[in-house]
């Protein structure tokens, strides 16, 4: 079997371990980058369709669509219906990748919870006190809350284009501060912006949540279970005046994630071998619940549903609000409203200073034991591209304004998100022109990075290249894996172009789908008791298909061994000890399979040809070289 990841074909394929197989984050910020093209093509045909037949615009997103079931109803326009319907289930898709991150993605580590907390926080506060400045007075005063919140989707596409260099570590850290913006983003509409709140219907839907929290607990599985509590508490909510879609958020952020256990997955292959064997219905759907059991229901809620909220819901989101006719009259109008200034001024100067200026006051006041992962460039130009407000800024402009008022919210919210864009662009460009060594610190920095590799390169690991390299590449390998043997050559061309890297091979042997790999590791082992582990090594990954014992004598003799020596290490099993520690080092790792690279120690996901990765050892090698200095 294998995984993919990324879009690198046949260069990103691994053989799984059944142990531990993880949702990088990479996914989720590749589907977000594709979304915010197919929703920027929504919003280009809604303020295409509103200014050529307004008409049908409004009549079409105004029909009225209702749900009955006795004396129980629930009736509103298809444009609500998206609104705090189906963006219920986008914000349960954000709650998910939000405790996803916590469990097990940057926000893992504890000590780095806190900047992007207060850089989230400060991205909020300080738009919303321009705003509050500019309309104080002013019945428009109460939407504030429209000049607050950053659209992941549209942003991270920007990133993408406007800070291709830096775009991955940036990325991560944007994310990290978005999932703070949403939640707080969430909790102000489910305070705020809700009215004539009805008691025992908020304490029907709190009810139905505490029973779902509780079953929760109980380790008590059944989506449809969830699914009808959710519904509940959901109608609920709309019957108390309060917006439905914090159930969303809610729910995502109590569905937990984690790495697979070892025992989940050991019975999930061993299911699929009853089934190989057999494969009658009945242990097809035993083999089906067992291997989606062994993955976190996070992972596969976030797989079943991220796609439809990326490219369906949101992209709906946009064509049903972001429709704004523009005329004369109507430029003329809003280029003087404080609504339409006090959003536009809030999102383009507010965000930036609010990002860079509390992440900066946080690592002053702490002496530098917080810092943002990125160098202060990538902070700037990160907090300029949340300047980019849509989805929860359109969703809260809906809520505290009507007729002119809302058109005139519309305009700021969308010219906004141009000049963010335009701004995050000149940050990195004036950035780029910098001298290599400030410009690597600033786009950079010099915090320390998470290692996810537990066990350091130390002198019992088989090393090739210099030893005080200041780029290690460590791969967890099986001599039988097809992916490994296409990896090698690509391990030597990286080797031969980088002088200053050293490679690293540590054995993963899969054993339940290649029965020849631990047999191999361990005359590798026996090879390197005479000191040619890196010859035997080259031999194996030549010869995948010839690895029984027979085969590996015959590449004894041709390395010119000391042949009956070799043979019986090989079978006394000298080298087994050694490959079992690098076996648990990976374990604790987290490597869900073969090839699975580590760079100064952080886990390398996506693609392994030679371009992905020697971009890789250049930005590791930028960041020893920042941190020499």
């Amino acid at each position: 079997m294998s995984e993919t990841e990324g879009n690198g074909g046949r260069w990103s394929r691994r053989t799984a371990w059944a142990r531990n197989i993880p949702t990088p984050l990479r996914a989720f910020v590749r589907a977000e980058t594709g979304s915010a093209v197919v929703m920027f093509a929504a919003t280009v045909i809604a303020l295409v369709w509103v200014n050529v037949a307004p008409e049908s615009y409004e009549g079409f997103w105004g029909t009225q669509l209702s749900i009955r079931a006795g004396d129980w109803s629930i009736g509103q326009d298809l444009r609500l219906w998206v609104n705090n319907g189906l963006m219920t289930l986008f914000f349960f898709v954000v709650g998910l990748e939000a405790r996803r991150e916590f469990d097990m993605g940057e926000l893992r580590d504890r000590r780095r919870i806190m900047l992007p907390l207060l850089a989230g926080v400060g991205g909020m506060v300080i738009p919303v006190l321009i705003y509050l400045a500019i309309n104080a007075g002013t019945p428009t005063v109460n939407g504030w809350g429209a000049a607050m919140s950053t659209d992941t989707a549209f942003a991270l596409g920007m990133i993408t284009l406007v800070a291709a260099r830096s775009a991955a570590r940036l990325r991560t850290f944007f994310l990290t501060v978005t999932v703070v913006d949403d939640i707080v983003a969430l909790a102000v509409i489910a305070i705020a912006y809700s009215t004539h709140i009805s008691v025992p219907a908020l304490l029907v839907a709190v009810a139905a949540f505490g029973v779902a929290l509780v079953i929760r607990f109980a380790r008590i599985r059944g989506g449809g279970l969830y699914l009808l509590l959710g519904l509940v508490s959901w109608g609920a909510l709309m019957h108390a005046g309060v917006e439905p879609v914090v159930i969303g958020l809610a729910m995502g952020l109590v569905t937990y994630a984690y790495p697979a256990a070892r025992g989940d997955l050991e019975r999930a292959t061993d299911l699929f071998r009853l089934f190989r064997e057999q494969p009658t219905p009945e242990l097809a759907r035993t083999a089906q619940v067992g291997v989606a059991r062994a993955i976190s229901p996070n992972e596969r809620m976030q797989q079943l549903f991220h796609p439809w909220t990326s490219y369906l819901i949101v992209p709906l989101f946009a064509l049903a609000n972001a429709g704004l006719r523009i005329n004369g009259d109507f430029l003329a109008r809003a280029l003087t409203s404080p609504v339409t200034w006090g959003i536009f001024l809030g999102y383009v100067l507010g965000k930036p200073i609010g990002v860079l200026g509390l992440s900066w006051l946080a690592t002053k006041l702490s002496r530098g034991r917080l810092r943002p992962p990125i160098g202060w460039a990538g902070v700037a130009g990160g907090g300029a591209i949340a300047g980019i407000g849509f989805t929860v800024s359109l969703l809260i402009a809906t809520l505290a304004f009507t007729g002119d008022r809302l058109e005139e919210a519309k305009l700021g919210v969308l010219s906004a998100a141009v000049c963010a864009a335009l701004l995050s662009w000149l940050v990195f460009r004036v950035t780029s022109l910098l001298p290599k060594r400030l410009r690597l610190r600033l786009l950079l920095g010099t915090s320390e990075s998470i290692v996810d590799l537990s066990e350091p390169v130390s002198e019992r690991d088989h090393i090739r290249g210099p030893e005080d390299a200041p780029v290690t590449v460590v791969e967890y390998g099986d001599f039988e894996c097809p992916y490994c043997g296409l990896a090698e050559p690509v391990v030597r061309e990286l080797l031969a172009d980088f002088g200053d890297v050293r490679y690293v091979w540590r054995h993963l042997p899969l054993t339940d789908v290649h029965p020849n790999a631990q047999l191999a590791a361990e005359a590798a082992e026996a090879a390197a008791k005479q000191g040619a582990f890196w010859p035997m090594h080259d031999l194996l990954l030549t010869h995948q298909d010839e690895l029984t014992m027979d085969d590996l004598l015959r590449y004894g003799q041709e390395l010119e061994l000391d042949v009956e020596k070799f043979a019986e290490h090989v079978r006394r099993r000298v080298g087994a000890a050694r490959i079992s520690d690098d076996v648990d080092s990976a374990d604790l790792s987290g490597v869900s399979g073969t090839p699975t690279f580590f760079i100064n120690g952080r886990r390398h996901r996506g693609a392994y040809d030679i371009e992905t990765l020697s971009n890789a050892v250049r930005t590791a090698r930028a960041r020893a070289y920042i941190s020499e200095r």
